[in-house]
């Protein structure tokens, strides 16, 4: 897929907050219930929530954690109620930062978020400031057991836009949005064994950056991760292999 060393850029910081149980599970919790509330508690017919229970799932969580939080969503037990929100700005070196957010107090979350800007010599924007850099695609990791030619052929005919090889032999599927589950779909049919699987925003266009500016990056990104209510940081920022090294 164009420009997308994605997996790699995305999940070298990603590896360390998943290690952190007790942080992803809340951010899978919060998931779960949104997304329970805005489509209902039935997997079948909640392509979000099929979503977030395949990655609850995937990180081990208990079968009666995610029944909690679903029910918490759909409105059968009580709850925090919890608003998504965006905030939207730029980083050192002119990076653009997406932050995604659940939060039960905007209040405090924006200037949570803003802190993080500011401590990192960034500034947290207005709406729409960075968000038009973005694309939202679907994304699907696999096995590198997988057979380059029929992962290809079961993909593209289910609506797959690209196939990119990753440098742990590993591929990761593009899709548009709203074919990321019939592609999901005929890999698992298929008995292509998936690693994850994702719809996340993914910028057109990347910023390069030196040593220096990539570790203030890094921090900023770290810090917004941090944060209790986010549930997603998405940056333009394209992190040389030799930096991702130095950083990890």
């Amino acid at each position: 897929m164009a420009g997308h060393s994605k997996w790699a850029n995305i999940k070298h910081r990603k590896g360390r907050q998943d290690a952190k149980r007790g942080k992803i599970f809340s951010r899978l919790i919060r998931e779960l219930t949104v997304a329970s509330k805005l489509g209902g508690p039935t997997p079948e017919d909640n392509p979000r929530l099929r979503t977030a229970l395949d990655k609850a799932l995937t990180a081990n969580m208990p079968k009666d954690t995610i029944e909690r939080a679903i029910k918490r969503g759909s409105g059968s037990a009580d709850g925090e109620d919890l608003e998504e929100t965006t905030y939207e700005g730029y980083g050192p070196g002119g990076v653009a930062v997406i932050v995604e957010s659940m939060t039960d107090n905007n209040n405090r979350t924006v200037a949570e978020v803003r802190h993080a800007f500011t401590k990192a010599g960034g500034n947290l924007g207005t709406d729409g400031s960075v968000s038009y850099l973005f694309i939202k695609k679907g994304l699907i990791q696999i096995s590198n057991n997988s057979d380059f030619e029929q992962v290809m052929e079961i993909t593209i005919e289910a609506g797959a836009e690209d196939i990119e090889e990753n440098l742990d032999n590993s591929m990761t599927i593009s899709t548009l949005p709203e074919d990321f589950e019939a592609v999901k779909k005929a890999l698992i049919e298929g008995e292509i064994e998936i690693i994850e699987s994702e719809i996340s925003l993914i910028p057109e266009t990347s910023v390069s950056t030196d040593l220096e500016t990539s570790l203030k990056i890094y921090k900023l990104l770290e810090a917004l991760e941090d944060l209790d209510d986010t549930q997603n940081v998405h940056s333009n920022a394209d992190f040389p292999e030799e930096i991702i090294e130095h950083l990890n």
